[in-house]
């Protein structure tokens, strides 16, 4: 549940967060240097909020310069984070025949256990988009399923016995399912919509492995009686979905069902630019826009922050929602608040948006609209 927000008194401790920046590749190195300021920007409103940044290595720019992707003292300095930005990976132009150019984005999600991917899809009647009034969540789970980058401890679950065959595996796990559907009940219970849960499975064909998916939602559904649940097919609501999105709430689904229906629930709204990401774990947390690295538009300064902007806001809400701290969650509202403010108005938008704007125009507009909320304003999602 959001804490109560509470005016810092003077003697109470200071709220600290420990967070990274990986800027990755590409338009990373513009997006996320905004995204960092709009959140900073907006947790200076309250003195009870205290974040420590700390820049590291990452991706392309690391390769050149440290001679890998995923340099290890990034890897430590991570571990002793509250949580970090992740910024679009173009591991695609990557050297392929060197091993120490790793894609470093499924290697974070399997090593620091990001068990849950969170990705909202949100319209706004300002912009085009197939569908207005659309507000939902989809959890993915992150780290099993037919994924054969990520579902097994050692080697890969896609091999060739021979050259005329190809056999994939798919993994699903009690304990990962258990957690994704409990922070899909839990940020039922934060948001204020629907509460409701909707679960995604393919039991008719799937008996044991959507089979398991669904029952383990169903016995964590038992603990929260606030929350209405319900368990749709895949294929039925991929069709509801693009018809009806306004009906759904918080939905959850395995590792490639989520993957495919987060991408077409963008869609509704205005594609990935407009699609934020988190990552969750027992401990720790990524805030990952889940666009790609856009190569073309890189250095011209007109990449869209919107996603990057979100998902950090995400991040902040996520980590003062776990440590009870009123005023991080406050900060994450006057985010949502100001980046909703810029997007009515248009009047500092990036081109894909329909604008003039550089991405840094586009942040600081948001953090101007910041500066004129009054204390207390607003609602998370």
């Amino acid at each position: 549940m959001l804490s109560k927000y509470h005016k810092w008194r003077e003697g109470e401790e200071v709220a600290k967060y420990s967070i990274g920046i990986l800027q990755g590749d590409d338009i990373g190195l513009e997006v996320v240097p905004v995204a960092v300021k709009v959140l900073q920007e907006a947790v200076d409103r309250y003195p009870g909020v205290k974040i420590d940044w700390l820049d590291l290595p990452i991706g392309y720019p690391s390769y050149l310069e440290c001679g890998e992707t995923m340099p290890q003292r990034t890897l430590d300095a991570l571990y002793d984070l509250d949580g970090w930005f992740l910024g679009p990976i173009g591991h695609m132009a990557y050297p392929r025949d060197d091993p120490k150019a790793m894609n470093p984005h499924p290697f974070l999600r399997r090593e620091f256990d990001l068990v849950s991917n969170i990705r909202p899809t949100k319209s706004f009647s300002s912009l085009p988009c197939l569908h207005q009034s659309v507000d939902l969540v989809i959890i993915r789970e992150n780290n099993e399923g037919f994924q054969p980058d990520r579902n097994m401890f050692r080697g890969t679950a896609e091999y060739m016995p021979t050259p005329d065959l190809a056999m994939s595996v798919r993994v699903i796990t009690r304990r990962n399912s258990e957690f994704a559907a409990r922070t899909a009940f839990e940020l039922a219970r934060q948001r204020n919509s629907l509460k409701k849960v909707t679960a995604i499975h393919k039991n008719t064909v799937f008996k044991l492995g959507c089979g398991l998916f669904i029952d383990t939602c169903q016995e964590v559904a038992k603990e929260y009686p606030d929350i209405e649940f319900e368990t749709m097919v895949v294929d039925t609501f991929a069709m509801a979905l693009v018809m009806r999105p306004q009906k759904y709430d918080v939905v959850v689904s395995t590792n490639m069902f989520g993957d495919i229906l987060t991408d077409e629930a963008a869609g509704l709204v205005g594609g990935l630019g407009m699609a934020p990401g988190l990552c969750v774990g027992p401990r720790y947390v990524m805030a990952q826009a889940t666009h790609g690295s856009a190569p073309d538009i890189a250095g011209r300064h007109i990449a869209n922050p919107y996603a990057m902007i979100m998902s950090g806001q995400m991040m902040l809400s996520w980590l003062g929602n776990k440590k009870g701290d009123g005023e991080a969650i406050q900060a994450a509202r006057d985010i949502e608040l100001g980046v909703g403010k810029v997007l009515d108005e248009l009047a500092a938008v990036t081109p894909d948006l329909g604008g003039k704007a550089s991405t840094g125009e586009m942040g600081e507009a948001v953090c101007a609209a910041m500066r004129n909320l009054p204390p207390g304003a607003g609602s998370i999602y």
